[in-house]
């Protein structure tokens, strides 16, 4: 009929049939991706998983669209025959292996991390490639999943059906390129839009996947792919950068400064200069010890013990759920408000006054140990920015990777890493200010060959090294108090981040960043604190500090922790999850979503799983949500200008 639509060529409906081959293989990989995760969406509704599902859709088309570039433009060449078509195979094949791989290890590296990888895989590569081994051995169960996905793409991609592929076409010549034209075109817009995730006024971002409720859903619907390719491009476009985009909602310095609810540190002449110790632990959750459950199997009777001679702190937040976000926050006092980790952002140029540099005013010797490879997570180097004087690796410990204390994966088991670390900080003149990363008790748990059966095995992987940890830090303590220096040392005691979770009742969003802190001090009373309050990593600078009696202005600490032994506030902890900021309070828990929504919920030692108050209170929605979008735009756009602490003062002219 001469006022019909011309029917799609053969190369196109060839086009579209490779693609919704793929958008299957994807709806796949989420089903396999939710199965692996459940208990992290155990609060939905099936109603609102299945949505979750539809919602997902959108990111599978961004992201198979702008990983397939390449191999859709080919697609549109005039090229026929088998040959040609083989060729086409190969490069849809090879372009979309790497998102099968890297979904089907998100199912695992999500229940680590908390959310989908972004490009943080570059910032592992070493680890990745020396333990490659090891990790295959641990999850071939991978493998079969990825073998079938990848086959079935092979064996159902379609070729071109006897007598499909035309001859040369009838039509005339400016016909035909007009079609083709029009045909090209339509893909072209096609592909932009569904880059772009549709009309909307911006692009499709991850935080988009999170405007749903319960918010946990947003992991769901994203995409490992989706992640990975948005990440890896806003590090390439100098305009734009990894997960922040500028906020403006305060317009003055002084009305965000007054919403910031800053609490600076004031010296203290005559205060003690003790030797600080910093124990941060590997994946030290609340939930593995008994101080905190009671009634509950402990897998930590050193630390409950410890706890109970000393300021433990109940209410107790990381800020955030990865090893490399643990440090900045605990020696700068910076809170991981951001999807990318700053130690590998372009941000780590940026000025930052640590624990290190602030001390290392103060006459004390400085430094950090962690007994993996030199390297690790940029860790060494973040120990430098932090103005950390020494720090001390797997290649300074005697022996290194030849070391019978070698556990095979990571680095040194935590007994004799402790034992080492309390040797030499023997060594070093006081007063000092010393950290140590542990990592026994990372993934995959090991406990050391003399100890197998000592240790329960407990309900988890990770129990039994969670135990074997806390026999290492008995020893290392009972080691410590025959030193010297032990008496006039302040130790603080916490966990980077959660782990491994088998309770219902940590497993939801506060759950996931349930840890403890403990001071302690062998030979000083501590002043008074309320163990009640609500603390965070980011509390330690202004803690340490304020202990020893030393300034902590604008020029010295950041403005999102508070001293613990400061009676004024009573506490905030931050972070940031899928997608969105929080501010946990005493008395509730402030959520500023991806569309700049406001809303509270009554607050619950890590129990979050309530859904929000309908009628919250209007002064407490005004004032929290005020202290939240400061904090947001002061860590945002502090970054981004470079300017999260004071303009220094231009030297006087002559």
């Amino acid at each position: 009929m001469t006022g019909s639509l011309p029917k799609p060529s053969p190369a196109l409906r060839l086009l579209l049939r490779r693609f919704s081959l793929l958008l299957a293989a994807y709806a796949l990989l989420r089903l396999g991706f939710y199965v692996a995760n459940r208990e992290v969406f155990a609060e939905a509704s099936a109603r609102e998983t299945l949505w979750a599902f539809w919602h997902g859709f959108r990111f599978d088309l961004a992201a198979l669209l702008l990983l397939n570039i390449p191999f859709l433009l080919l697609s549109l060449l005039p090229g026929t025959g088998r040959g040609w078509q083989r060729a086409l195979r190969g490069v849809f094949l090879t372009l979309n292996a790497p998102g099968l791989a890297l979904n089907i290890i998100d199912s695992q590296y999500f229940k680590f991390i908390g959310r989908r990888t972004s490009d943080e895989l570059f910032t592992i590569t070493g680890d990745i490639e020396r333990q490659a081994g090891q990790l295959v051995a641990h999850y071939w169960f991978l493998i079969p999943p990825f073998a079938l996905l990848f086959g079935l793409l092979w064996y159902c991609y379609p070729m071109p059906r006897p007598g499909e592929e035309p001859a040369a076409p009838a039509a005339p010549p400016l016909r035909r390129f007009a079609r083709t034209a029009l045909e090209v075109a339509l893909v072209a817009a096609g592909i932009v839009l569904g880059i772009r995730g549709g009309l909307q006024l911006k692009p499709l971002r991850t935080g988009h996947a999170f405007v749903q409720t319960p918010p946990s859903l947003g992991h769901l619907a994203l995409n490992s792919t989706f992640t990975f390719l948005k990440s890896a491009i806003a590090h390439l476009n100098p305009d734009r950068r990894p997960g922040l985009e500028r906020r403006r909602y305060f317009a003055s310095a002084q009305a965000l400064e007054q919403a910031l609810n800053r609490r600076p540190v004031t010296a203290r002449p005559g205060a003690p200069r003790d030797n600080v110790v910093v124990l941060l632990v590997e994946g030290f959750a609340s939930e593995y010890n008994g101080i905190e459950n009671p009634g509950q199997k402990s897998y930590t009777p050193f630390f409950d013990s410890l706890a109970t001679q000393g300021r433990f702190f109940r209410e107790h937040y990381a800020n955030g759920r990865r090893s490399i976000e643990a440090l900045p926050a605990v020696l700068a006092g910076l809170p991981a408000l951001m999807e990318g980790a700053f130690i590998t952002s372009e941000f780590q140029v940026n000025e930052l006054h640590g624990l290190g540099e602030l001390l290392g005013r103060a006459g004390y010797a400085t430094s950090v140990f962690h007994g993996a490879e030199n390297g690790t997570m940029g860790f060494n180097t973040f120990a430098g920015k932090a103005g950390i004087q020494q720090y001390y690796g797997l290649s300074e410990y005697p022996g290194g990777r030849r070391s019978p204390d070698y556990d095979g994966h990571w680095g040194i088991y935590d007994e004799p890493y402790l034992q080492y670390f309390a040797r030499q900080l023997g060594q070093q003149p006081q007063p000092f200010f010393s950290t140590v990363f542990t990592l026994t008790s990372h993934e995959p748990f090991p406990v050391p060959p003399q100890y197998q059966g000592r240790f329960a095995p407990g309900e988890l992987p990770i129990h039994a090294s969670i135990a074997y940890t806390d026999f290492a830090l008995r020893q290392f303590f009972q080691a410590a108090r025959r030193q010297p220096w032990y008496r006039n040392t302040l130790f603080v005691l916490l966990a980077d981040h959660t782990s491994q979770s088998i309770r219902p009742d940590y497993q939801n969003l506060l759950g996931k960043y349930k840890t403890p802190l403990l001071l302690f001090h062998p030979g000083r009373q501590l002043p008074p604190a309320d163990v009640r309050r609500i603390t965070q990593q980011s509390d330690v600078p202004a803690t340490v500090l304020d202990f020893l009696g030393l300034p902590g202005g604008p020029a010295q600490l950041l403005p999102f922790g508070y001293s613990v032994f400061d009676s004024t506030v009573t506490g905030r902890a931050l972070f940031y999850a899928e997608g969105t900021h929080y501010l946990v309070h005493r008395d509730y828990l402030t959520e500023l979503t991806a569309d700049n929504q406001v809303r509270l919920y009554p607050y619950r030692t890590h129990d979050s799983s309530g859904g929000p108050l309908p009628q919250p209170p209007a002064d407490k929605l005004r004032a929290y949500g005020d202290e939240l979008r400061a904090c947001v735009q002061f860590f945002t756009n502090g970054l981004l200008d470079n300017r999260l602490y004071p303009p220094r003062p231009a030297p006087a002219s002559r």
